[in-house]
């Protein structure tokens, strides 16, 4: 069930679950990427595929083969 780079994905959710079910989530991205949170607007580092707004807990994920840019990174909501 592995896509490798080819893979599409609707909406952030469906990347969270991906990445969890691969294993990835917690894994360190090749670079932190800064990111703008959709909803408070506070300026975090990602660190990991999966990393949470620091401020207000908005879960964010990007997959490996993407993770180098920021326009890739999707969100995936509160909390899931």
């Amino acid at each position: 069930m592995h896509d490798g780079c080819m893979g599409s994905f609707e909406n952030g959710k469906q990347v969270v679950a991906k990445l969890r079910m691969m294993g990835f989530s917690n894994q360190p991205m090749p670079f932190p990427l800064e990111l703008t949170c959709e909803r408070c607007e506070i300026v975090f580092q990602m660190i990991t595929f999966e990393t949470k707004c620091p401020g207000c807990g908005m879960v964010y994920g990007v997959t490996p083969c993407h993770a180098f840019d920021p326009s890739n990174v999707m969100a995936a909501g509160d909390d899931i």
